[in-house]
């Protein structure tokens, strides 16, 4: 497993984003990450398929289809967009960016998508899929921060991502507690 880079060359957070808007050919379309793409467009359409289910299984195949077509296009560029932000500065800064910036630009094409087409249980849809967004934003920045699910120059293959995705899992889980419990050692 590869280190959490804290290094002070490290680009800012305004720096990387910045990047992303002066090279968005060599960032966002060259270092498109599958990984992202197609991780994203299974468990999306996963969960909009069960927030549809109880408006029929047709609905639910329809929703589950339009979120996993929208997915594998538009999250490799938000994968590739975390990718870039990985280890930009302060590190509490990128996860909001991630967080709350993104998402915000992703449901509300979505939305718009699932409206226009009618999905039946769009509230229950939105609403999962932006905490679902949430919480995976921040997993996957911690996750490409120890250089898993990369396309980029340290990338390894999608089986090392998965054997080294338990690991992180459970950091992932435990990062809060663990960090309590050092400032209480050191108080």
């Amino acid at each position: 497993m590869q280190s959490v880079d804290r290094d002070l060359n490290s680009p800012t957070v305004g720096e990387a984003a910045l990047s992303l808007f002066r090279h968005p050919v060599q960032t966002l379309v060259r270092q498109w990450n599958w990984k992202s793409a197609v991780l994203s467009a299974l468990t999306r359409g996963t969960l909009f398929f069960f927030a549809n289910l109880g408006a029929g299984v047709s609905a639910a195949i329809g929703a589950m289809s339009l979120e996993a077509a929208f997915y594998i296009t538009v999250a490799g560029f938000y994968g590739s967009a975390t990718e870039a932000f990985r280890k930009a500065r302060p590190a509490w800064l990128a996860t909001i960016v991630m967080m709350i910036v993104m998402p915000t630009l992703n449901h509300s094409l979505e939305f718009a998508l699932h409206w226009a087409s009618g999905t039946k249980k769009l509230t229950t849809s939105i609403i999962a899929s932006v905490v679902f967004s949430m919480l995976s934003a921040m997993f996957n920045l911690f996750a490409m921060k120890r250089g898993a699910f990369i396309v980029g120059a340290e990338r390894q293959s999608l089986l090392d991502d998965f054997r080294q995705t338990p690991r992180i899992i459970f950091d992932f889980l435990t990062f809060v507690p663990r960090a309590v419990w050092v400032r209480v050692r050191q108080d």
